[in-house]
C-alpha cells in the first residue's frame, strides 16, 4: 500500500508526497506571455500548503501555439527570469517545482473561456497535422515537414529555458487535443507521409519531441508527458494505443506519464463522474509498466488514497479542487490521520506542540456552523 503522504522520487527529484498541484491555464498575462504576480500568488498560495509538486500552467513553446493571446508562454529568453521567480518561490514552499510545455496546434487563437466563444480579436493563422478543424474553430493550416521538426526544436528550446528557470520535472503537453494529440489521433491527423496514417507515424511527432526534449536536460531531472488516454469518439485515439505510446516513452526517458482524456474532438461523449478518468490511469500504469499521474475529479482525499490503494497511481493530480480549497493537503493529512506529516509553515504554526496540533485538528474537522 502507498500512502498519500509517502514520497516520490523520480530521477534525481523527490516529492515529499503523493499530491500534486496539476497544470491550470490562467489565461491572465500580457500580449507578451511573461508570467504576472497573478501568477505568482495562484501558485505560492497553493504550494505553501504543501503539495509534492506544483506545476506552472500550459506555457506555450511559440507565439502560435497560444490557446489564447493571454496564455503564460516560454518561447524566448525574456521568459526565463519570470518563470524563474515563479520556480523560485514554490521551491522556497517546498513543493518540486513543475512545467508544462505547449503547443495548442489547431485549437489556438481563441478568446478566453469566460468571454463569448470566438477566435481571438487580433489572432493568427491555426497550424495542425491537417487542414481538418476543430469544431466551430478556424481551419488550421497543415505544418509542412521543415515546420514540424521546427516546431520540435521549439520544445527543445523551451525545455533548456525550462531547466534555466529552476523548474525540476517538465511535462510535455500531449492531451486535451491540442499539437502533439491532434497528430496521435485519425481523426485530427490525415497526413499520408512519415508523420502520419499508421500508428508509427501519427506517434511519431510525440515520440521525437521525447527524445529531443530528454536529451537536452539534465540527466538528473524528471520527464513526463501528459497524453489523452481516449479521444472517448468512436474511431479516434484510444486506450490500448496510449499503452503503447507509453511503453514507446518510457524507454525514450519519460519517467511518469500523466494520463487524462479527451479533448480533441467536439463528438466526444465523456462519462464524466468521480475518478472518470482514473481507469486510463489504472492501464497505462499495468500495461506500460511506468509510473502514472491519475487526474480527473478527485476530490476527496479517502478517494486519493483509495487510487494509491489499488494501484492504480502513483501521484494524485488536483485541480478544481485546489481552487476551491488551497489548502487541500492539510484537510487531506488531518481527514486520513497524518498530522504528523503536515508541512505547515512556521510562520502560520510555530509551536509545533501537540495542543496546537488538536486545535488545527478541530478546526478542520469541525468548521464553525452558519449563521
Amino acid at each position: 500500500m502507498t500512502d498519500l503522504f509517502s514520497p516520490l522520487t523520480l530521477r534525481g527529484v523527490t516529492l515529499r508526497n503523493r499530491i500534486g498541484v496539476s497544470p491550470m491555464c490562467m489565461y491572465s498575462c500580457a500580449a507578451d506571455g511573461l508570467p504576472t504576480d497573478w501568477h505568482m500568488a495562484h501558485l505560492v498560495s497553493r504550494a505553501v500548503a504543501g503539495p509534492g509538486m506544483t506545476m506552472v500552467e500550459a506555457s506555450a513553446v511559440v507565439p502560435e501555439g497560444r490557446i489564447t493571446p493571454q496564455d503564460v508562454g516560454i518561447w524566448s529568453d525574456a521568459h526565463t527570469a519570470p518563470h524563474a521567480r515563479l520556480a523560485g518561490a514554490i521551491a522556497a514552499m517546498g513543493s518540486v517545482p513543475a512545467i508544462q510545455i505547449a503547443h495548442a496546434g489547431r485549437k489556438a487563437s481563441r478568446s478566453r473561456p469566460w468571454e463569448a466563444p470566438a477566435p481571438a480579436e487580433g489572432g493568427w493563422q491555426t497550424l495542425g497535422p491537417s487542414a481538418a478543424a476543430f469544431g466551430d474553430f478556424l481551419p488550421p493550416q497543415a505544418l509542412s515537414e521543415a515546420e514540424i521538426e521546427a516546431t520540435i526544436q521549439a520544445f527543445v528550446a523551451a525545455a533548456r529555458r525550462s531547466v534555466q528557470a529552476g523548474y525540476r520535472l517538465i511535462e510535455i503537453h500531449g492531451a486535451h487535443g491540442y499539437l502533439i494529440h491532434q497528430f496521435l489521433s485519425p481523426l485530427s491527423n490525415q497526413r499520408n507521409d512519415g508523420w502520419g496514417g499508421d500508428f508509427d507515424g501519427r506517434t511519431r511527432l510525440a515520440r521525437e519531441v521525447v527524445k529531443a526534449v530528454r536529451a537536452a536536460i539534465p540527466d538528473e531531472l524528471a520527464l513526463s508527458i501528459r497524453i489523452s488516454h481516449t479521444d472517448w469518439v468512436e474511431g479516434g485515439w484510444n486506450t490500448e494505443e496510449s499503452v503503447r505510446l507509453s511503453q514507446l516513452v518510457k524507454e525514450l526517458g519519460v519517467d511518469i506519464v500523466d494520463v487524462s482524456s479527451g479533448g480533441l474532438d467536439a463528438g466526444q461523449k465523456i462519462p464524466m463522474g468521480p475518478g472518470y478518468q482514473v481507469p486510463g490511469a489504472a492501464a497505462v500504469k499495468s500495461g506500460a509498466a511506468v509510473p502514472v499521474m491519475a487526474v480527473g475529479l478527485i476530490t476527496e482525499p479517502a478517494q486519493a488514497q483509495e487510487i494509491l490503494d489499488e494501484g492504480k497511481a502513483d501521484l494524485i493530480l488536483l485541480a478544481r479542487a485546489f481552487l476551491r480549497d488551497p489548502y487541500w493537503t492539510l484537510n487531506a493529512a488531518v481527514a486520513l490521520g497524518r498530522t504528523e506529516a503536515l508541512a505547515i509553515p512556521p510562520q502560520y504554526d510555530r509551536s509545533w506542540s501537540s495542543p496546537a496540533r488538536l486545535t488545527l485538528e478541530r478546526r478542520i474537522a469541525d468548521p464553525l456552523p452558519p449563521l
